[in-house]
């Protein structure tokens, strides 16, 4: 068993862009269901409208940089129009919408109809040369030390993504600790009362969920760029409950708890995935009882321990509150 390896598949996956781009989503997420309470089950539909809004426009001649303004400004809009007739429905109609709504979006993007803009199930490729071409480090060039190694071209995305996840991170500082911040926190706790203190609640809830969804976007523009391809297929709600998890994780309606959330749940997910693999491998016995792809599969079951763990012992993650949590439960 080669154990360096292991641990290096961990560490690097702890610290690359998609986990910063998870966490840029989970941020964004937080907002909506930590801060604000709304069970928003279809959150991947903003990352695909960052994700296509980029791409579109660099397929049709537009700059990277405009793609990025209309990828936030489709996912502002997205929220918007989902919002206004769902916001006012209760907590749980709300998710089942909201998951609807997301899958009616991959589905359009995806089909035949859609093909000639979208690529339809083949996707969009190639459209973030614009990104890599200001690249300050030389692309192939590794660096790190032994098992711990990147290129230049993975580190510059690295390094933007997680300036985002940091910009982002103050943002939702400045926005909860603001008179803003503690109206949508007293939604989350009672709407009615703050609705019969003069509030518009259902604006509250829309200004939450339209820049949760921005912050979606982004880390749809981040995963985009970093594989250089979009594809319907990678925005299945899935996603949105990995995301739940990550933020559960790290703690809902915490700061810090996202970001925390995504660096060791991905950590975790890569190590054991890493682990299932070489294991597979390397064991006459256990290669004997499953295949690679069952090995590959097996890291599932772990997280989903995991987290039932984590329910039963600390349900209100690494860095809530447990007083918090009990408040939010009743």
């Amino acid at each position: 068993m080669d154990w360096l390896g292991i641990l290096a598949s961990g560490v690097l996956a702890m610290i690359g862009p998609v986990t910063a781009a998870y966490a840029v989503s989970g941020n964004g997420l937080n907002l909506q269901f930590g801060y604000t309470g709304l069970l928003n089950f279809g959150h991947v539909a903003f990352m695909l409208m960052g994700a296509y809004g980029l791409a579109l426009t660099v397929e049709f001649g537009g700059s990277l940089w405009l793609g990025v303004v209309i990828g936030i400004a489709a996912a502002v809009m997205l929220g918007l129009l989902m919002g206004i007739p769902t916001l006012r429905l209760r907590a749980d109609f709300f998710a089942i919408t909201s998951i609807a709504a997301a899958e009616v979006i991959r589905l359009v993007v995806r089909s035949s109809w859609a093909q000639p803009a979208t690529g339809g199930v083949f996707g969009i490729q190639g459209f973030a040369n614009e990104f890599y071409a200001i690249n300050p480090f030389t692309a192939t060039e590794v660096f790190g030390f032994d098992r711990f190694i990147v290129t230049g071209r993975a580190l510059w995305i690295m390094l933007v993504g997680w300036i985002i996840v940091v910009l982002t991170t103050l943002l939702i500082t400045r926005l909860v600790k603001s008179p803003w911040g503690r109206v949508i926190e007293a939604v989350r706790e009672d709407e009615d009362a703050v609705r019969a203190l003069g509030k518009n609640t259902l604006a509250y809830k829309l200004q939450a969920l339209m820049i949760g969804g921005a912050m979606g976007a982004l880390s749809g523009m981040l995963l985009a760029i970093e594989q250089q391809n979009v594809h319907p297929d990678s925005f299945q709600p899935r996603v949105t409950f990995i995301l739940y998890v990550i933020v559960i994780l790290g703690g809902a309606g915490t700061i810090w708890g996202p970001v925390l959330g995504a660096v060791v749940f991905n950590f975790v997910y890569f190590t054991i995935d890493q682990f299932m693999v070489q294991l597979q491998a390397n064991v006459d016995f256990v290669g004997d009882l499953i295949s690679p792809a069952e090995a590959a599969l097996i890291k599932l079951v772990f997280v989903g321990i995991a987290l039932m763990l984590l329910m039963i012992f600390r349900p209100q993650g690494i860095l809530g509150s447990r007083e918090e949590a009990l408040i939010d439960a009743r």
